[in-house]
């Protein structure tokens, strides 16, 4: 989850690593935005190499915030809603919630939040090149 004392931290990595890590994320979670898709905690820490995170580690979390947080804002929807958890309700984890909060979402309905937020980003990327 996004450190509202410190949005910026890398918990303790390097920052150089934080950023690629950031940036393979991101990427990556692009792709499966534009193929109108999902994915789970533990198929995206596959995905980064900068950075050896567990699926339930709370720097991958802080991580997520950051990159929701950044998408968020440049008007692009919060880009994690589409990492969701594999078992159980195979929505996104409590950080999701928190950050959405914080960003002064309504979150009184978690599951039409989540919707709502999937469809942002599935509507921004499916369109884009590149």
């Amino acid at each position: 989850m996004l450190d509202p004392e410190n949005p910026e931290s890398t918990h303790g990595y390097e920052p150089e690593d934080w950023q690629k890590a950031k940036a393979q994320a991101t990427a990556h979670l692009v792709s499966v935005a534009k193929r109108q898709d999902w994915e789970t905690y533990g198929e995206l820490v596959k995905e980064i190499d900068a950075i050896s995170f567990a699926p339930n580690d709370f720097a991958l979390a802080a991580l997520l915030g950051q990159i929701s947080r950044e998408e968020y804002y440049a008007g692009r929807g919060m880009l994690t809603a589409i990492v969701v958890h594999k078992y159980g309700d195979k929505m996104p984890g409590k950080g999701f919630y928190k950050l959405a909060r914080y960003l002064g979402l309504d979150i009184s309905d978690k599951e039409a939040l989540w919707v709502s937020e999937t469809k942002k980003v599935w509507n921004y990327w499916k369109n884009q090149r590149g």
